[in-house]
C-alpha cells in the first residue's frame, strides 16, 4: 500500500489518469497503513468486522463505503494490500475488473497462506509475486504482473519473504498504472 501511495504521488496520477488513491480502508484500527495513508493526506477509515453478524453483512457494509468515493462515471478501482479477508462473491462480483490483489507466489502456485514455507518445502528454485484480478475463487483471478526471485540454499520464510516483498513494491504499484492506463 506504501508503494502505491508513494507511486501515485510521484508519477502524479491526478494528471496523467485522473485517478487518486481515496482512502485506505481497514478492518483493524492499528493496521500501520492507517497512519501512513494519513502522512499522504489521504482519508482513512475502520471498519471493524467483528462488529457485523456475519461475512456478508460485514462485506455489505465495506461495499458501501467504497462505492460512496465513486463518482458518475469513474466507479472506483479497489487495491488490495494486506487485507486478510475473504470476501464474498457478492462484493467480489459487485466490483468484477476493478477488484486487484497481490499475492506472495507465482500463482497458480500456492494459493493461499504460508506461500514461503511451501515454496521452499516444495523445492521451489524460484519463487515471487504475482497481481491478479480477484474473482470468487481465492488467488486465481487473471495475473496482471509477476516478479521471480530465487529461492537460496539456506532460505528460511522470513527472508524469502523479504525478497519477494521487495519485488511486490515494484510490480503492484506499475500494475495499477497499467490499469489506470486502461480505463
Amino acid at each position: 500500500m506504501g508503494a502505491i501511495l508513494k507511486a501515485a504521488q510521484r508519477d502524479n496520477w491526478a494528471t496523467q489518469y485522473q485517478a487518486k488513491v481515496a482512502a485506505v480502508i481497514s478492518n483493524k484500527a492499528n493496521a500501520a497503513g492507517l497512519v501512513l495513508a494519513r502522512e499522504h493526506g489521504v482519508a482513512t477509515e475502520v471498519i471493524d468486522h467483528k462488529v457485523f453478524a456475519n461475512r456478508d453483512d460485514f462485506d455489505a457494509a465495506l461495499m458501501k463505503h467504497i462505492d460512496s468515493f465513486a463518482t458518475p462515471g469513474n466507479p472506483p478501482l479497489v487495491l488490495l494490500a494486506g487485507f486478510m479477508r475473504i470476501l464474498t462473491p457478492g462484493f467480489v462480483n459487485h466490483f468484477v475488473g476493478r477488484l486487484v490483489n497481490i499475492h506472495p507466489s507465482l500463482l497458480p502456485a500456492f494459493a493461499g497462506l504460508n506461500t514461503h514455507q511451501r515454496a521452499i518445502d516444495a523445492g521451489c528454485q524460484v519463487a515471487g509475486a504475482t497481481v491478479h484480478l480477484v474473482t470468487p475463487e481465492l488467488d486465481h483471478g487473471p495475473i496482471l504482473a509477476q516478479a521471480v526471485v530465487p529461492v537460496l540454499p539456506g532460505d528460511s520464510a522470513a527472508t524469502l519473504a523479504t525478497r519477494v516483498l521487495s519485488q511486490e513494491h515494484l510490480i503492484y504499484p506499475r500494475a495499477v498504472a497499467g490499469l489506470l492506463q486502461n480505463i
